[in-house]
């Protein structure tokens, strides 16, 4: 597929999602929506890729939604409304629930819908520079389609706060939240996000999928017999894997699994 507001880059086993639209600060619009789902659809399912970066170009990582897709926002119907909505909610959700890692590199500032996207993402790097803002209540809007995705990340008493006060914070409070894993300079911030792949790469392909799965699952979950008995189900379907077994064996021979040659 060719992308018109994205830029695919693909090194060994890393693929880098960029968003290419620098001239309005990378600002979403149906376009945009559409490959990325595409673009994390695809890559997901890729044999060759085992780890995504979600990257940005310019100044700003995501400004959020588009002003011109905005306009048009305001004179649809009901039904295009939620139809809208829902193609911004499938593509949250396909980043959230790609069996790949992904690693949000946040080089500027991350506003409204753009920080849905950095909440969706499993792990986050910011530059210590970097703004957040959930602004949505400033135009008369809520950040309905991110808040799954953000309060998982920032929790209630600070969605509370940020959802209704549209007040902007730095890369250090979005760390301190939650949002962010790691903060770093500008010239550090591909080092940063290069040891995280690092290692994840070391790591096996299926356990990091599976583990990405494990926490979705039981996050939020009540400690009950029945989540223990799921879990104890869990270790032993992982230990007769085939990457299982071999990761073990590796282990007990002092050798480098098989993943890593």
């Amino acid at each position: 597929m060719t992308y018109q507001t994205l830029a695919i880059q693909q090194a060994g086993q890393v693929a880098t999602i960029v968003l290419n639209r620098p001239e309005v600060r990378n600002a979403f619009n149906e376009t945009m929506i559409a490959e990325i789902t595409h673009a994390f659809l695809e890559l997901g399912r890729s044999a060759e890729v085992r780890a995504i970066v979600l990257a940005a170009d310019g100044p700003a990582f995501c400004a959020g939604g588009d002003l011109n897709w905005m306009k048009a926002m305001a004179d649809y119907t009901p039904e295009q409304n939620r139809a809208d909505a829902a193609q911004l909610a499938s593509m949250l959700r396909t980043i959230y629930q790609c069996p790949k890692p992904v690693v949000a590199r946040v080089q500027g500032d991350c506003y409204a819908g753009g920080l849905g996207l950095v909440a969706a993402c499993d792990i986050v790097v910011a530059v210590e520079a970097a703004q957040f803002c959930l602004s949505e209540v400033k135009i008369g809007l809520i950040p309905a389609t991110i808040s799954p995705y953000v309060i998982k990340s920032i929790g209630e008493s600070a969605a509370r706060r940020y959802f209704i006060t549209a007040e902007r914070f730095s890369a250090e409070t979005a760390q301190r939240l939650g949002l962010v894993h790691e903060v770093s300079t500008a010239e550090k911030l591909d080092d940063s996000v290069n040891q995280l792949l690092k290692a994840l790469l070391s790591a096996s392909p299926n356990a990091v999928s599976e583990a990405k799965r494990l926490v979705r699952a039981i996050a939020g979950q009540p400690l009950s017999e029945i989540l223990i008995a799921d879990t104890v189900e869990e270790i032993a379907k992982i230990r007769a894997s085939s990457e299982g077994r071999e990761g073990v064996r590796a282990f007990l021979e002092k050798r480098k699994p098989s993943w890593l040659q």
